[in-house]
């Protein structure tokens, strides 16, 4: 008798189907299983590990990333500064010396008239001093402007002989607010607390309450407001000189605003910088839009004629098509990526595998900085940096293409790894554009930084009232981003610009104002 058990030779075949494709389906599984161990893995890394890119050396400098904050505290560095002598260089020990340009009371402690004798009964005599300083400060004080207008007339006619009014009275001078209690010094320095030290508006109000002065929230944004529609003027001229360089940074950050026309409150809208000009005197302009489209970029740019250097996103994309514009990549970007994969490794082989990969990656790309960090040692102009770069970079790039060539087709296509060399890949044309020109530089980091100071207020203040305060907000960080990237103090700079701009009634008025064509010395001590 023949057993039911027995599998016919269909079955079998259907059976070892069945195995194949659960064998697949488990290979799957298990290839997206990596990829979201590894996403979870890089998820962790940035909510709980260090933020900083930079590459950890060892055991002390593990412990010193627990407190990376921005007021990160470095003992070596604050007491001690390098003094070169012939044979080798040492620390010298002591703190920094206080600034020379800040004013000084002395104090003189001396001994008393019988402290002064000596046990013999001479009078010592003075052979020097010890000299050691202190620094104090003194809170910001209030003080009001009062301008006085004396009236005259005419005791005999009354005026009436005069084709004029009864009384003469001098006008008064030209503000930049008319009308207002506020001064330039006052806006400067509101508009400092806020837009360098990141005080929100309504903090401020708190601390004037404090002083005994009622200066509401409000009366603020409506000052911002009409402040930046008098600088229109200044900005196009600051717009046109940052298209008249060789090279216009570009990116872009998100913001919240309220009351946009058609749209949600908890929408989001987005706050541009354009960084350019004169290499050794750059100006920044930051624009708020509600939209993230690379027409935004497309409109600021025009007819411009040169480099443009941006991140991946494809909103910038246009630019490849511009045959007057040079499409310049960002290698902070790609070396971000490979970063992530280290971020997020395990302790599989495979995770291993992919982590050597990376750390590879990252290598390579450290030595075209090393490059950059010699070029800058060494001061070297343009045009060597170009010879530089053409000896030297280029072979590491060319050993990089040919290296990266040969992992690519071996990462999986979602994971980290196969993501970050997709990228660098697919972008490479234009990570390699900065050998071409001395004046480029391998990564869009200027325009980075200066969004930073942008994103550090947001966390503050959250959200702009409406669009005309978003305008507002981004004339107000153009002026003060501008002049930090040409050395001037933003107090100063904005004090000095308020006080001048209701005079300005000429181009030539209007061209002597901005950070890049001020001469420093103008602007006020205080």
């Amino acid at each position: 008798m023949i057993s039911n058990d027995i599998k016919t030779p269909e079955s079998l075949a259907n059976l070892r189907d069945k195995v194949s494709f659960l064998e697949k389906d488990n290979h799957r599984y298990e290839a997206e299983n990596k990829i979201l161990r590894e996403q979870v893995q890089l998820l962790k890394s940035q909510l709980f590990g260090a933020k900083t890119e930079k590459k950890v050396k060892g055991k002390d400098d593990v412990q010193a990333l627990l407190f990376n904050e921005a007021e990160s505290y470095n003992a070596q560095e604050e007491e001690h500064e390098e003094i070169r002598v012939p044979a080798h260089t040492r620390k010298k020990r002591g703190r920094r010396p206080l600034p020379e340009d800040l004013p000084r009371i002395d104090i003189i402690h001396d001994l008393s008239e019988e402290e002064k004798i000596c046990a013999c009964g001479c009078t010592k005599d003075r052979m020097g001093e010890e000299t050691s300083e202190q620094l104090e400060i003194i809170p910001a004080k209030i003080r009001v402007i009062r301008n006085i207008r004396p009236k005259y007339v005419c005791r005999n006619c009354e005026g009436v002989e005069a084709d004029e009014p009864a009384v003469s009275i001098a006008p008064l001078p030209p503000m930049i607010i008319p009308k207002s209690i506020a001064t330039p010094g006052l806006l400067a320095y509101i508009f400092t607390s806020k837009f360098v030290d990141a005080i929100p508006f309504y903090r401020q109000e708190k601390q004037f309450k404090r002083i005994g002065v009622d200066i509401t929230r409000s009366s603020m944004c409506n000052w911002a407001i009409k402040v930046a529609e008098k600088c229109e003027p200044l900005m196009e001229l600051i717009n046109k000189d940052i298209r008249s360089g060789p090279l216009i940074n570009i990116d872009e950050t998100t913001v919240q605003v309220m009351k946009e026309p058609g749209r949600s409150n908890k929408t989001k809208s987005y706050m541009w910088i354009f960084r350019g000009g004169d290499p050794g005197k750059p100006l920044l302009v930051y624009q708020y839009h509600p939209t993230r489209s690379g027409d935004v970029a497309s409109e600021y740019l025009g007819k411009y004629k040169g480099y443009v250097q941006t991140d991946g996103y494809g909103g910038y994309d246009f630019i490849d098509k511009k045959p007057d514009m040079h499409h310049v990549g960002c290698w902070a970007h790609a070396r971000r990526k490979f970063v992530d994969v280290i971020k997020a490794s395990g302790k599989s082989k495979s995770a291993k595998s992919r982590v050597g990969n990376a750390e590879k990656a990252v290598a390579y790309i450290g030595k075209l900085y090393a490059i950059e960090k010699e070029a800058k040692e060494r001061t070297l102009t343009f045009d060597e940096i170009y010879n530089l770069r053409q000896e030297q970079v280029k072979p590491v790039l060319d050993e990089f293409y040919s290296w990266l060539n040969s992992r690519y087709t071996n990462a999986a296509p979602g994971s980290l790894l196969g993501k970050a060399m997709n990228y660098t890949l697919k972008e490479w044309d234009k990570l390699i554009r900065y050998i071409d020109n001395g004046c480029l530089r391998p990564d869009n980091n200027l325009a980075e930084n200066a969004i930073r100071p942008f994103v550090v207020g947001r966390k503050n203040w959250l959200f702009s009232g409406n669009p005309r305060g978003a305008k507002a907000s981004a004339t107000l960080y153009s002026l003060i981003e501008s002049a930090k990237a040409n050395d001037l103090e933003p107090y100063k700079y904005l004090k000095y610009l308020f006080e001048k701009l209701p005079f300005a009634s000429s181009i030539d008025d209007y061209k002597a104002l901005p950070p890049n064509r001020l001469d420093k010395s103008l602007l006020p001590a205080v």
